[in-house]
């Protein structure tokens, strides 16, 4: 039995797998500060201050303008999942099932399987990640440094990495509720390792830290055309950084107790942890450069150089529950939710969760052979452009084509009477806009001539793919009307 919109209780028929259905009443428990700490974890990881300090690297401007660029970015964030995840709270669905309304009962399957494909991807990355503070930890207890590696990786990383990987999968198997205790737990970890970076970097700077940071935060040889290009592009790339969550935020809107909740806890989590987050990353990458000389964009490599074992412990431990969190929140639960909405009969969520684990494992093996050739950035901004019009598609449908009302029965019903079978299960309308604003997306990221909207590439995806959508329905709606 399970609660509709209107708060009734509904019995649903063809429910096949309890991962993808609707919530219980008894399980929307979420208030503002659980919704809240989705951020606080999201956004603190080593593979996100590694972004941030990038940023204020790549574009080349000062970092009061990458300062402000990540505060819009946030707010910006914040307004767009707010809408995303109103259909969560609503009906509490998952996103697989919420997509079934617009991309088709078969449509959704792709839509939610590209998803997954970039959570797997991005959990075996932040898996990395956070094994590198073990590596250190593990160098810094022995005094072991490897010189040959694999895939770039030595023994002690590939251990590390596997360590860090099969602790997660231990964690995970606990559930939702044990995981909701643990990211509240887990938030402020990460803020106490980098004010303890900040204070060993402004001790060995003899005190003259934060003014020395300032007149590299103020360069006066940025040019205001770099400057006001910089700030859109970095606009663009924290958006797209965020893509997956925003089409996914219905994954944990759905525990949410009302809207209201979502909305406040939203605005509380999102734009506070990016202002505190950015400022301590840009910080910490400005004093790297006054004590070290270099701009140093992983703080593991700030923590090997202060040359600390208690610091290397912390650091260690702090990072590790900091992946658990943005894994969890972006990575593991949007990936098993789209693979097992492929075979919702047959696929579990703990198989989904071992297909999941797999995958990730694969490719965290793969991260520094292919990532540090390409960079950062351009694979941010390709994730995001590809998601981009499955979040207009996903809005635009539930707001304005289906008005916010939904047949929960229908959502459910693979067969052809469902509402949502629309052609052999497909809503051509949602596949074309899909592949015209994905496609032109993309090319924003890696066309040279289209460079200029690289910092829009998210924003014209989803306009694009809300658009085309839109104007598709409407015209199928007018002819079925006078078809009839």
């Amino acid at each position: 039995m399970y609660l509709n919109k209107k708060g009734k209780i509904t019995m649903i028929k063809n429910i096949n797998n309890d991962s993808l259905a609707p919530t219980l009443k008894s399980e929307k428990k979420w208030k503002w500060f659980e919704v809240s700490n989705i951020w606080a974890n999201d956004i603190q990881s080593l593979f996100g201050y590694t972004l941030v300090a990038s940023l204020f690297i790549s574009y080349q401007v000062t970092g009061w303008t990458a300062f402000f660029a990540l505060i819009v970015a946030g707010l910006l964030v914040t307004f767009l999942v707010n809408i995303s995840g109103k259909a969560g709270v609503d009906y509490g669905i998952p996103y697989p099932v919420l997509a079934r309304s617009s991309m088709g009962i078969k449509g959704a399957k792709l839509s939610a399987i590209i998803r997954a494909i970039v959570a797997v991807f991005w959990f075996g990355v932040q898996t990395y990640f956070a094994s590198t503070a073990l590596h250190l930890l593990i160098t810094a207890l022995t005094g072991i440094k490897l010189e040959t590696t694999y895939l770039g990786i030595d023994a002690i990383g590939w251990l590390s990495f596997f360590v860090v990987w099969v602790l997660q999968m231990v964690i995970f198997s606990k559930g939702m509720n044990w995981v909701s205790k643990f990211l509240n737990f887990a938030a402020p970890f990460v803020y106490i390792i980098m004010i303890g970076l900040l204070i060993v970097l402004w001790s060995k700077s003899g005190g003259e830290l934060f003014s020395a940071a300032n007149n590299i935060f103020s360069n006066e040889q940025s040019s205001l055309s770099s400057e006001i290009n910089g700030f859109f592009a970095i606009v663009g790339t924290m958006i797209a950084y965020f893509a997956a969550v925003m089409i996914n935020f219905s994954d944990f809107s759905r525990y949410a107790k009302d809207n209201k909740s979502m909305v406040v806890g939203n605005l509380v989590g999102l734009p506070f942890n990016m202002v505190l987050f950015s400022a301590l990353a840009l910080l910490i990458t400005a004093g790297s450069v006054v004590v070290f000389g270099e701009k140093l964009t992983n703080p593991m490599d700030i923590v090997e150089k202060a040359d600390s074992t208690i610091l290397s412990l912390v650091a260690a431990i702090t990072f590790f529950t900091a992946t658990v969190g943005i894994n969890l929140v972006a990575n593991f639960i949007p990936a098993v939710n789209g693979i097992s909405n492929l075979a919702p009969k047959k696929l579990s969520f703990k198989k989904s969760g071992l297909i999941t684990s797999l995958f990730a494992l694969i490719i965290g093996g793969f991260w520094v052979s292919f990532i540090s050739q390409v960079g950062i950035s351009p694979i941010v901004n390709t994730l995001g452009a590809t998601l981009a019009p499955l979040y207009g598609i996903l809005v635009i449908d539930y707001f304005l084509v289906k008005k916010q009302t939904l047949d929960i029965d229908s959502l459910y019903d693979e067969s052809q009477d469902s509402e949502y079978f629309y052609e052999n299960g497909w809503n051509n309308s949602s596949i074309i806009a899909f592949l015209i604003g994905a496609t032109f997306s993309i090319c924003t990221v890696w066309i040279e001539s289209l460079s200029s909207l690289n910092g829009y590439g998210w924003i014209i995806g989803a306009i694009l793919g809300a658009t085309v959508h839109l104007v598709l329905s409407k015209k199928e709606t007018q002819n079925q009307l006078a078809f009839n």
